[in-house]
């Protein structure tokens, strides 16, 4: 038997978007179907509000799921797949004509509504899945990566779209997706998942900034956080990273913490934006020698792949306007206030975190 979930505790809060993130297999979706009644835990208890829904049906949740792949009735018209709901549960005809009117026109798809999915694009067919969990007014809904087969550019418009539902709405939301940008900008808090096991749950920006584990610090950030590898040392009280020869002088906020790791190999995570072309007040020690291995222009910024002169890889966010081309030999320096120090391993811990158990 495949144990595909691990003593998932999760809480959500009445009118909270929660959004569970993680790559491909890592129980996220199973957590939702779950939820949805779609799935039966062998152990633990599901709760929506002061009830207990392990023996309940999915239509006796009250919760509304949108599916990746839509799940529209391809005979159907719009109206149609909107009302289907409804008119299972024997709602009477002018109150399913309201609600079916109310939300097309909430999505902007008032004028679609004769139309049957085959005449649709992709995001409106989406709009129409939202639209039939909307008119149920259900106790939460429940998002299983619906925005996985728009192209790039539909994927940010509805993206927006969801958050100012949701906003207008105010309905309970657990989103499911591998997506970190739709994680970060649509979730009140993210959860980060992993081989069937919550690793970090938090508001975005919180998570990003003080990742539990590397495994966490890898996965939200593009391009990812940048892992260095060597160990903790200490000078005149002071702790320092060395890699092959090379030192970099840690903050000393972080000598407490680093004590009990003195000569011990560690791991060093610094972003990609904290690197920087010109001397870092106060930290004019802290300078990296490196090759330029490839440049990607991305407009608003250049992403730098390189290799060290202690000859580890990394990569660096700069400005349209900082030049470099591959091959060049270039300095840059390491904004140390804002690295982060792992026990070794993919799931090693962060120890610059305030009571983190190592």
């Amino acid at each position: 038997m495949v144990k595909a979930l691990d003593n998932v505790t999760l809480n959500v809060a009445d009118h909270e978007f929660v959004v569970i993130v993680g790559p491909s297999g890592c129980g996220k979706t199973t957590t939702l179907r779950l939820i949805a009644g779609l799935e039966e835990p062998t152990a633990g208890r599901i709760t929506i509000g002061q009830t207990v829904v392990n023996d309940l049906s999915p239509r006796e949740r009250d919760i509304a799921i949108v599916f990746q792949n839509y799940a529209l009735f391809p005979y159907m018209t719009v109206f149609q797949n909107m009302a289907f709901g409804l008119k299972l549960r024997k709602y009477p005809t002018a109150e399913v004509e309201m609600r079916v009117q109310e939300a097309a026109k909430l999505l902007g798809i008032a004028h679609l509504l004769e139309k049957k999915p085959a005449a649709l694009s992709g995001g409106q067919r989406q709009r129409v899945a939202v639209g039939r969990a909307i008119v149920r007014d259900p106790k939460a809904f429940l998002f299983d990566e619906p925005l996985s087969n728009l192209d790039a550019a539909l994927r940010l418009t509805t993206r927006a779209e969801l958050k100012s539902l949701h906003q207008r709405l105010w309905t309970t939301t657990i989103y499911v997706t591998h997506d970190q940008a739709e994680a970060m900008t649509l979730g009140d808090r993210i959860c980060v998942m992993r081989d069937g096991i919550i690793r970090q749950t938090g508001p975005p920006m919180e998570v990003y900034e003080q990742p539990a584990n590397r495994f966490v610090a890898g996965f939200l950030g593009m391009p990812p956080m940048n892992f260095l590898e060597g160990r903790i040392e200490f000078e005149h009280d002071i702790p320092r990273f060395v890699m092959k020869g090379k030192r970099i002088v840690l903050p000393a906020r972080l000598k407490g913490a680093l004590a009990a790791f003195k000569g011990k190999e560690m791991t060093l995570g610094i972003r990609p934006e904290h690197f920087s072309a010109s001397p870092i007040q106060g930290q004019p020690q802290n300078r990296i020698s490196a090759r330029v291995d490839v440049v990607e222009p991305l407009g608003d910024r250049v992403d730098v792949c390189l290799t060290s002169s202690f000859g580890q890889r990394f990569v660096i966010k700069t400005a349209p306007d900082v030049k470099m081309k591959i091959g060049d030999q270039v300095t840059l320096y390491a904004d140390t206030a804002q690295v982060h120090i792992f026990v070794p391993g993919e799931m090693g811990k962060n120890i610059n975190l305030p009571g983190q158990q190592v």
